[in-house]
């Protein structure tokens, strides 16, 4: 039996604030009672509000705002010996490098974060950091080396009754099904996962389990239109929320769904959409693939071989500088749908690829 869904990174003066609350809501909150504990000189309830802070300029895509809210965060949760406090501010800026396509540095924060968690005897931040460093792994493509635990904090998450967490598990396991080929099981757990979120009224987590669907729905072939249906009631509360991040994903989540389909002009105007979002929060991995959609896309569309050829090369160059394995193979795959032989790819200096990158988002729609 699950609660209703809370959100622990809510803390302090801001403790009543909903999982629902809207981003731009909880910003202005969290910015007038963190401002309203500096006069007081209250350092713990500055460091809690700071916390807040970081996380909605996070998930608005406010990047740099975000880095200077979780280290500011820190400090005051060190000075004032706040071990638990500090966790939390941790494991915001290794969220926040995982955003940034920084993974080695959101591995050390997150593994830092939950063994200051431990120290606190913080069990939801320890949890919540453990967490992180699965989605670190699953999102490079290490799914082998996350499994045991994203289904070890599963069924703590289970055992404690937290309906957020345990639909987070949730959807990270279901994703490691559907990219190894596993779409049935994958799919029961999107939907149980879309069940409880509903029960537990998280509607940030129903929306991701929505897409979750959708996509599985897509990629089967079953339902086109039914998984269109799902991604717009998804973005419904991507926009209700302020969920900047999500929503972009929602957006190339219903690109995928076009391509899939053979409509490819609607396609590339919701690939174009996604990839200037992405862009404008620096979030690389949805960049990367927003891009590589775009680029599947326009070849369809009659782009030029060789052209395509060189964009795929670029394209897997920064994803092996970023260590995004999992992307990374769906270069590769991609140049295979195509039919791009070794001896089309074309490999030319960066500059070039700088010039094929730029000629890619030339022109090609705007921002949805």
């Amino acid at each position: 039996m699950y609660g209703k869904a809370f959100a622990p990174e809510y803390q302090g003066a801001l403790g009543s604030l909903s999982v629902n609350s809207p981003l731009p809501e909880v910003l202005a909150e969290g910015v007038r009672q963190l401002e309203a504990a500096r006069r007081r000189g209250a350092a713990d309830e500055v460091a809690r509000c700071g916390l807040a802070v970081a996380e909605a300029h996070r998930r608005l895509g406010n990047v740099d705002e975000a880095e200077q809210a979780w280290r500011d965060s820190y400090r005051t949760a060190r000075s004032a010996g706040d071990v638990g406090a500090m966790a939390w501010a941790v494991w915001s800026g290794g969220t926040l490098a995982r955003q940034r396509g920084r993974l080695a540095l959101s591995r050390r924060l997150l593994a830092i974060a939950a063994e200051l968690g431990e120290r606190g005897q913080d069990v939801v931040a320890r949890g919540y950091s453990l967490a992180g460093l699965a989605e670190t792994g699953r999102i490079q493509g290490d799914y082998e080396g996350v499994r045991v635990l994203h289904e070890k904090l599963l069924a703590e998450a289970r055992a404690r009754g937290e309906a957020r967490h345990t639909v987070w598990a949730l959807e990270g396991i279901a994703q490691i099904h559907r990219q190894t080929g596993d779409w049935d099981t994958a799919l029961e757990m999107f939907e149980e996962a879309a069940l409880i979120s509903r029960e537990a009224d998280d509607r940030r987590g129903h929306a991701w389990a929505l897409r979750g669907i959708a996509d599985i729905l897509s990629a089967r072939g079953d339902a086109p239109e039914r998984a269109l249906e799902l991604l717009s009631e998804a973005e419904v509360t991507c926009r209700t929320m302020g969920l900047t991040s999500a929503l972009a994903y929602n957006h190339k989540m219903r690109a995928n769904v076009f391509y899939r389909a053979g409509r490819y002009e609607e396609a590339r105007v919701f690939y174009a959409g996604a990839l200037e979002q992405f862009r404008d929060m620096r979030e690389l991995r949805g960049e990367a693939l927003a891009r590589l959609g775009l680029v599947k896309t326009l070849a369809r569309l009659g782009r030029d071989r060789a052209a395509t050829g060189a964009e795929l090369d670029a394209l897997a160059g920064q994803l092996d500088r970023v260590g995004l394995q999992h992307a990374r193979r769906m270069v590769d795959e991609a140049r295979r749908e195509l039919g791009l032989t070794a001896d089309t790819q074309v490999r030319g200096d960066e500059a070039e690829h700088r010039e094929a990158a730029g000629r890619l988002t030339a022109g090609v729609g705007g921002r949805r």
